[in-house]
């Protein structure tokens, strides 16, 4: 999450408050502790964990983290003001149709969403027309827009279509020169799949943002504003889902992480036949997982 973000600047000012709390030389509480506490994601809280490790605030130990100095007034940051971006703005669309709950069919009232999501109406009609684009949304003859429903034959499309990408976008990582940037973010996303499978039996609903991250990773090689776009919308899909189903969603988390290990381990190796086979693999698996979402909630 970018440091820009408002719900990151508001987090790390928390996390200041819960320091000033604490004397200099004590430990701070777990991650998965300060994640509750916060109320954000982990993900959020070790982002802000590294600021403070980078401010000298704290000394980061492997899992000890603890307090070398006060925080002072001049280490909060500034709340923006400014209006969502597009990553956030889909966070909180996925996020209200998770919690509510909404069917398919139902009518989107604009003015209303604006107004609870922050941002002006013509932003959220152009961000609903993205959306559009790929079946999610449906503009009216007379204005307005409809949620639709997921189908199966729809899943299969769009799973089809991620295959063609991401192996694409696989390809095109293993061509990359030693010193790019992309192996040592891939080294990174390894360490937090192993932490992550090491603490799976608190940690597992963690797994969502990693997966979003892993996928947004190795995608992120391909400079095709075509597809850029279309990852957009495909990561936005199947993370929904991958919240959505929460069926063995511990079991399931951790194969998922296997297959991620795989498929990292494979690239790392810059080995292109295992890369490939380990990612047919795990599609496969994120496809079934995607029908299997859609068979419990009674859409297909």
């Amino acid at each position: 999450m970018a440091r820009t973000d408002d719900r990151f600047r508001s987090a790390y000012n928390t996390l200041l408050d819960i320091c000033g709390s604490m004397g200099v030389g004590e430990q701070l509480p777990p991650e998965t502790a300060l994640a509750d506490r916060m109320e954000v994601s982990r993900t959020i809280v070790r982002s802000a964990l590294q600021k403070l490790d980078t401010e000298e605030l704290i000394k980061w130990e492997g899992r000890r983290k603890t307090l070398i100095r006060k925080p002072e007034k001049k280490h909060r940051l500034a709340l923006a003001e400014s209006a969502p971006s597009t990553e956030e703005l889909e966070q909180r669309f996925l996020e209200w149709i998770l919690r509510f709950d909404v069917p398919a069919g139902t009518a989107l009232n604009v003015a209303q969403l604006s107004r609870q999501f922050g941002v002006p109406a013509h932003s959220l009609q152009e961000f609903l027309a993205s959306l559009s684009r790929f079946g999610l949304v449906e503009r009216g003859q007379k204005g307005g827009w409809t949620l639709l429903g997921f189908t199966a034959e729809y899943a299969i499309e769009l799973s089809e279509f991620r295959m063609v990408l991401e192996l694409n976008a696989i390809r095109q990582l293993l061509a990359q020169a030693p010193d790019h940037e992309i192996w040592t973010r891939l080294e990174a996303l390894k360490s937090d799949h192993e932490a992550l499978k090491e603490d799976i039996e608190t940690r597992y609903h963690d797994f969502s943002m990693l997966d979003k991250q892993f996928h947004m990773t190795i995608n992120s090689v391909v400079k095709n504003r075509f597809v850029i776009e279309a990852q957009k919308v495909i990561s936005l899909i199947f993370h929904y889902h991958y919240m959505w189903d929460k069926t063995f969603e511990q079991e399931r988390n951790a194969a998922a992480i296997d297959e991620h290990l795989e498929l990292l381990n494979a690239l790392l190796a810059k080995d292109s036949e295992r890369s490939e086979a380990a990612a047919v693999r795990h599609l496969r698996t994120s496809k079934e997982t995607l029908l299997s979402s859609l068979r419990d909630h009674k859409l297909v």
